[in-house]
């Protein structure tokens, strides 16, 4: 009987045990982004409500230094023909009417003998026309021979003409087709010219090769302004337009910063990049840009209203951004949050808050402190 009793006493007291620790389990814990400081630290910190604002972002997009199209000149030759001498090379400095190179073409000859004839012919059946007048006039040959004779003229006129015209699509000038008419000397050779001022970026023939009026022979270049362009995303596109502010840093120039406006947003959207082109000019007197070089174009795009908090509201922690948010009662509540880089002294938010918060935006550091020393103390 004893030891029956001894027995339930000891149940009673292993179960009593038992309830004290799931109470013990079941009690909840303190939660880690929960803050309330003390009176001393809680008339440091002050609040304030978050509110939106007009803010221009700045847009870094990576872009290039390229030719300006307007000073950049493809010549090729106007005929079909075999280089016989080349005078530029690549570098050199050359000015418009210059010549770049000679070619020796049978084609040239040709077209050259056909103006000659026709010249000629001219020439026959205007006197013959003169002579038709003349005899009419006397009554010797009939108005219908007059007429022949003035057709005959007529035509010839026409024919020579084309002929010049022919000669000038093959790139010779009207003071040399007039010389030609006057002395009748074939000449085989015609030159590639310069068509601008500027310097030779590109050679693109060799001695005795032949050339086609479709091959560009010589690129020249006027390096004195040039294009600082680059690619902005399309979700970006609706903050950017002409005259807008722009900021080039060119790492080739220890990422100096240059000046300059944007003049020109692409209409079409690049469907292998999502991309649209912009570009802006920029002078090059002292020739330190070069065509080709790598650079970063910051472009302060147009205000609009966004939710923002002072930089002093931002603590990290776990290395990403955080705020104090006021939960009344001096409690305060540990919220993460993505922002925008500092501009001004201010972050544009990008989630996380709502805009009807109240903020911790001077204390915030000291506050952070507090609350980790609670944690770690378990209070």
């Amino acid at each position: 009987m004893k030891k029956a009793l001894f027995i339930l006493l000891t149940a009673a007291v292993l179960a009593g045990c038992n309830k004290d620790d799931d109470a013990a389990v079941a009690k909840p814990s303190t939660d880690p982004t929960m803050v309330a400081p003390a009176q001393e630290l809680l008339a440091q910190l002050k609040l304030a409500q978050v509110r939106s604002e007009p803010v221009a972002e700045t847009l870094r997009v990576a872009g290039r230094i390229d030719f300006d199209e307007h000073r950049l000149a493809r010549i090729g030759a106007t005929i079909t023909g075999r280089v016989t001498d080349i005078d530029a090379w690549l570098g050199q400095t050359v000015k418009k009417g210059d010549v770049l190179a000679r070619l020796n073409s049978s084609e040239l000859s040709s077209q050259q003998l056909a103006y000659l004839k026709a010249r000629a012919q001219l020439e026959l059946n205007r006197r013959n026309a003169e002579r038709a007048k003349a005899l009419f006039e006397s009554d010797v040959i009939a108005a219908a021979e007059l007429q022949r004779r003035e057709s005959e003229y007529q035509i010839s006129v026409a024919e020579t003409r084309a002929a010049a015209d022919q000669l000038q699509l093959l790139g010779v000038s009207a003071a040399a087709i007039d010389r030609l008419g006057k002395q009748g000397a074939v000449n085989s050779l015609t030159p590639v010219v310069a068509t601008l001022n500027g310097v030779v970026v590109e050679r693109k023939l060799a001695q005795g090769q032949v050339v086609q009026p479709a091959d560009t022979l010589f690129v020249v270049a006027d390096l004195s302004r040039l294009w600082a362009v680059a690619q902005v995303p399309e979700q970006q596109v609706s903050q950017v337009k002409e005259g807008q502010s722009v900021t080039i840093e060119v790492p080739a120039l220890g990422n100096e910063r240059l000046i300059g406006k944007l003049i020109y947003v692409g209409q079409t959207i690049d469907p292998d990049t999502r991309t649209v082109l912009v570009r802006t000019e920029l002078e090059n007197h002292e020739g330190r840009l070069k065509p080709a070089m790598l650079a970063s174009m910051l472009i302060e795009a147009k205000p609009v209203e966004r939710l923002v908090v002072p930089a002093s509201a931002v603590v990290r922690e776990s290395d990403e951004d955080h705020v104090f948010v006021a939960e009344g009662d001096g409690v305060f509540r540990l919220v993460k949050v993505k922002l925008g880089p500092e501009q001004g002294g201010q972050r544009v938010v990008r989630s996380g808050l709502k805009g009807d918060e109240k903020l911790v935006v001077d204390g915030a550091f000291h506050l952070n402190n507090e609350r980790n020393r609670k944690e770690m103390e378990g209070t």
